[in-house]
């Protein structure tokens, strides 16, 4: 097989560094018995739960806390089972890469989607935010391909303190939450969301236009013919 080259992963979140450490301890903690592939779908769980959730939260605003337990799950699963790869050195860049890449789609799916059919998030805002966060990271694959950059850090906030910030917005609704059901300021407040995000988006795409512009300069047009 063609040997491939690995990126480089960069970490430069809020979080990163106190995460790193936690996460070799638990992978190192962990029985030999649980795998990779096992850690990866009990990451795909997370997103289930976060979804079911959300979706219950219709019904009594309590189930929030099931979203959490979701988010908690996810991180779990998702942030552990390249770690515990690496720690044990079992690492399959090919078909890690390709599974963790087409998991992660299928969990953000659930996880936006599942938001916009709670009370408290217009679908459509949740449905055009996943779209934007998809945009974001297809950049980050682009990157990987022409720096050998994976950065799935913006503006010190990576995948870990968007979990925070939901699990911490998930205790504010449940206390606030259902004096907003059926409030058409929802929607309003709901596409604050995809707004945010593609001003992050748009700052990042003209920041990377930028760089592989001065890297890779327009050529004049030299013209040799001497007739």
């Amino acid at each position: 097989m063609k040997k491939i080259k690995q990126s480089s992963r960069i970490q430069a979140s809020f979080l990163s560094c106190a995460e790193k450490k936690i996460l070799v301890k638990i992978a190192q903690a962990l029985p030999g018995w649980i795998t990779s592939n096992m850690l990866t779908a009990v990451g795909v769980v997370g997103s289930i739960v976060i979804a079911s959730g959300y979706y219950l939260s219709n019904y009594d605003v309590s189930w929030l806390w099931l979203a959490s337990l979701g988010f908690v799950l996810n991180w779990f699963g998702d942030s552990l089972d390249g770690t515990v790869a690496r720690v044990r050195n079992t690492q399959r860049p090919v078909f890690g890469y390709y599974l963790d890449h087409t998991v992660d789609v299928i969990n953000e799916a659930l996880m936006f989607i599942g938001a916009g059919l709670s009370p408290y998030l217009d679908l459509r805002a949740a449905v055009l935010a996943y779209i934007i966060y998809l945009a974001l990271t297809l950049n980050v694959y682009i990157n990987v391909h022409l720096r050998g950059e994976f950065n799935l850090t913006y503006l010190g906030f990576g995948p870990t303190e968007f979990r925070v910030v939901m699990i911490a917005l998930n205790a504010v609704l449940f206390f606030v939450g259902p004096s907003l059901t059926g409030n058409p300021a929802i929607i309003y407040i709901s596409f604050a969301i995809p707004a945010i995000l593609l001003v992050i988006y748009l700052v990042t795409i003209i920041k990377d236009i930028r760089h592989f512009s001065k890297i890779d300069p327009l050529k004049k047009n030299v013209n040799t013919n001497t007739n």
